[in-house]
């Protein structure tokens, strides 16, 4: 097996692993307040990464007060993150939100270029500019099928680009794990302190499994996508991110008895051709 080939289904299983994650939280809608539900599985997601000792990679906390300052920042987009994405996820179906989150490589390079500065041809923006406008055609606003969800999609987009812009400033030396470990800390304190405002409720056995096994498909998600890193050329690897939305679509049909519309599956197969002539322009650019 090559090398590439290998990172790419690396990437297909750490895109299946975040959506079986995604469907079993959202299996739990209603079960469990949202912020007790959150405060369990982050602390589940923390106890798992601190057994792993360093397994899935790195641990340490030898880190440059820079750095710990860019973690903070990241670990707090985090938690307003986990709060609108899960509210969005339990009030709309999966595979149209998942299909609005397949914008955030086009919304981070579009944002590299006006926060970092970095270099973008007219290709690339002009994908840039179809791919919104497919995510439009998604959310559909004006129209009688936009709600406040939809909404809550797109804040949860734009923080997950701002979380990923952010990780870009991090110091190659800072290890992935030190800093999932970090967010699921404080994605658990934030929820903790948050659910002290709401009325706790008893968990039923099916549900517990459901939380459990959010925690560790949530692992699996981060194993495999940093494993990605170091295997094979990630312009070449990237694109199949996309399969994200093959496994929502999958999981909407057979676990929710949700399809997209017609005017839905069009946007999402707008925004997939663009984010993935986006890549291959980026390595057409890079010699690949």
């Amino acid at each position: 097996m090559s090398i590439n080939l290998a990172g790419a289904l690396l990437m297909m299983a750490s895109m299946a692993c975040f959506t079986l994650n995604d469907t079993m939280l959202k299996l739990t809608a209603g079960a469990v307040p949202l912020f007790q539900l959150l405060f369990i599985r982050s602390t589940i997601t923390f106890g798992l990464i601190l057994a792993t000792r360093g397994r899935l990679g790195a641990l340490h906390f030898d880190i440059a007060r820079k750095d710990w300052m860019i973690i903070a920042v990241r670990a707090g987009t985090e938690i307003l993150l986990a709060y609108f994405f899960l509210t969005a996820l339990f009030n709309m179906p999966l595979a149209n939100l998942t299909a609005i989150l397949q914008v955030v490589p086009l919304a981070v390079t579009l944002a590299s270029a006006v926060v970092l500065r970095e270099t973008v041809g007219w290709r690339r923006m002009l994908a840039i500019a179809v791919g919104f406008c497919g995510v439009l055609l998604i959310v559909k606003p004006g129209a009688e099928g936009f709600n406040v969800w939809s909404l809550y999609g797109v804040i949860a987009m734009l923080l997950v680009t701002v979380r990923d812009l952010v990780t870009r400033k991090l110091s190659p030396t800072v290890p992935s794990m030190t800093v999932t470990l970090v967010t699921a800390g404080a994605v658990a304190v934030a929820m903790g302190l948050a659910s002290l405002g709401v009325t706790w409720v008893a968990i039923d056995l099916l549900t517990a499994a459901l939380i459990v096994g959010s925690a560790v498909f949530i692992m699996g998600g981060y194993f495999f996508s940093i494993q990605v890193m170091r295997s094979g050329d990630v312009s070449f690897t990237a694109p199949f991110r996309y399969t994200g939305l093959i496994w929502a679509l999958l999981a909407g049909w057979f676990v929710f008895g949700e399809w997209p519309g017609v005017m839905t599956l069009i946007g999402a197969a707008i925004v997939v051709a663009t984010g993935t002539f986006s890549f291959y322009r980026e390595r057409q650019l890079s010699g690949g």
